[in-house]
């Protein structure tokens, strides 16, 4: 039975219906993963073919060494296959931390009267964004706390403000967005802003968990949260991320979480997430909340690469609150976005120096080199990095998006753009020797690139050469 939103008034049934916790630890408990059907699980996500709750549960219950450098190897394959070697790169932008909510594990906690509360006024936010566009970033997520002052109104009007900065051959081209739940009228008003992806992550897919963190304000309602992206589909928004915080129940019940959103989101409405974070809590000691769900390098390794395999062809966020060894690890499992040059106190980028206070901070920054270093470390490993917004822009999202992605056809289209974006940033902004490796690693990659497109990419790549900006396929 396909299960729609008209399906749900049928029944009577609340929209929650697709989060059973007692469904999704049955499969834990009682799938068995032998070799074999391990083997033939990965080889049906290598097939293109997004995974179920049983099959996602078969890879989560294979604990041997063997098996689970299998799956690892299965998710590089897939991500190489997909993605290619492209990773894209954007900036957050925390534009206020003021907070109704009272969540244990966030450092904008209402309770929280350390924190510092400050919010961008508009010259601000301007002077932020060109900082970053100095740096040569072309995406940002614009952040900020759930506060009755971030109205849908002034969500709208600080991505306006966003992309009407323009600083040199410096622009923001793609805004999206981390922010309070709206209802389906603010959904609409901030898609008509220009936004790209809106994010909300329902941070623990365990009912009774959710309970235990969010003490107070709106996001103590789970059922509320765990519809938003409802809301943003009826609104027509359908750019859409999902996430969760590992730390704060059993990191196997979450992936299963987010697969079965995933699905929910698929069947109702054919489009599935735009792209799956998962941040890990690793201090939560600090915040007072014990270690008892405290996810390992090893076992947060094991969990994106399951990830990638459930759904291969949705983008992969993989944030600066792991450290540069990791990030470098992770990239080949299936990560496809990473930020870099964070700073999330407010108002930071416009500071040279790096200055990592607790109190102006929602959490602790473990990457904290600049974008270009990061470009650097990628070209150092024959990466593409990419700061392209094409697909947004040239209206492949929601199902034209999904026709594109799921058969794997994108990979046609992101890797030019990525080399045509990092292009630009080697004329723009590199130092010589990161121009220098670029330029090679360019040409390196020109493989991946059908012959029948490589006449006009090289061509366009020389129009960049010359001066021209914003060019894509």
């Amino acid at each position: 039975m396909k299960f729609t939103p008209e399906t749900y008034k049928i029944l009577d049934e609340p929209m929650t219906s697709f989060i059973d916790s007692d469904e999704i630890w049955d499969y834990i408990n009682n799938t068995v993963s032998t070799p074999e059907r391990v083997r033939e699980v990965i080889a049906k996500s290598l097939a293109k073919n997004r995974l179920s709750l049983e099959e996602t549960a078969v890879l989560i219950n294979a604990t041997d060494p063997e098996l689970i450098q299998e799956i690892k190897e299965g998710a590089k394959t897939l991500k190489q296959t997909i993605y290619g070697n492209r990773i894209v790169l954007f900036a957050p932008l925390y534009v206020g931390n003021k907070c109704s909510n009272n969540c244990t594990y966030c450092g904008f906690r209402a309770s929280n009267s350390q924190q510092v509360r400050k919010t961008l006024d508009h010259d601000e936010l301007v002077a932020e964004v060109a900082a970053l566009e100095d740096n040569g970033q072309k995406r940002l997520i614009l952040v900020y706390g759930e506060h009755p002052q971030y109205s849908p109104e002034f969500i709208a009007e600080t991505v306006r403000t966003a992309y009407s900065v323009k600083k040199g051959n410096g622009e923001i081209r793609r805004v999206n967005i981390n922010a309070a739940p709206l209802d389906i009228e603010g959904f609409r008003m901030v898609k008509e802003a220009g936004i790209g992806t809106f994010q909300v992550f329902q941070e623990t897919y365990h009912r009774e968990a959710y309970k235990t963190y969010h003490l107070r304000g709106k996001k103590a309602d789970f059922d509320y949260r765990l519809t938003s992206l409802d809301r943003a589909q009826e609104a027509g928004l359908d750019d859409v991320g999902i996430g969760a915080l590992f730390g704060l129940y059993d990191w196997r019940f979450e992936v299963l979480g987010l697969v079965r959103h995933t699905n929910h989101l698929e069947a109702c409405y054919n489009v599935g997430p735009h792209t799956i974070s998962f941040p890990r809590i690793k201090d939560a000691s600090m915040l007072d909340m014990g270690d008892k769900y405290f996810v390992s390098d090893e076992d947060f390794a094991r969990l994106v690469a399951i990830l990638r395999l459930a759904v291969p062809y949705t983008g992969m966020i993989l944030t600066a609150r792991e450290p540069a060894q990791l990030r470098t690890e992770l990239i080949q499992y299936g990560v496809s976005q990473i930020d870099g040059g964070t700073k999330i106190e407010i108002g930071s980028y416009v500071e040279k120096e790096k200055n990592h206070d607790l109190n102006k901070g929602q959490f602790r920054i473990n990457d904290d080199r600049s974008l270009n270093e990061i470009i650097d470390d990628l070209l150092d490993q024959g990466m593409l990095p990419s700061f392209c917004t094409s697909c947004y822009r040239a209206g492949r999202t929601g199902e034209h998006f999904m026709e594109f992605s799921v058969p794997g056809f994108i990979k046609r289209f992101c890797t030019p753009n990525a080399m045509l974006t990092l292009a630009e940033y080697l004329e723009d902004y590199a130092p010589a020797e990161t121009a220098e490796k670029g330029w090679k690693v360019i040409e390196d990659n020109m493989t991946d690139v059908s012959e029948q497109m490589q006449k006009s990419l090289r061509e366009r790549l020389e129009r960049v050469k010359q001066g021209e900006r914003d060019l894509y396929f």
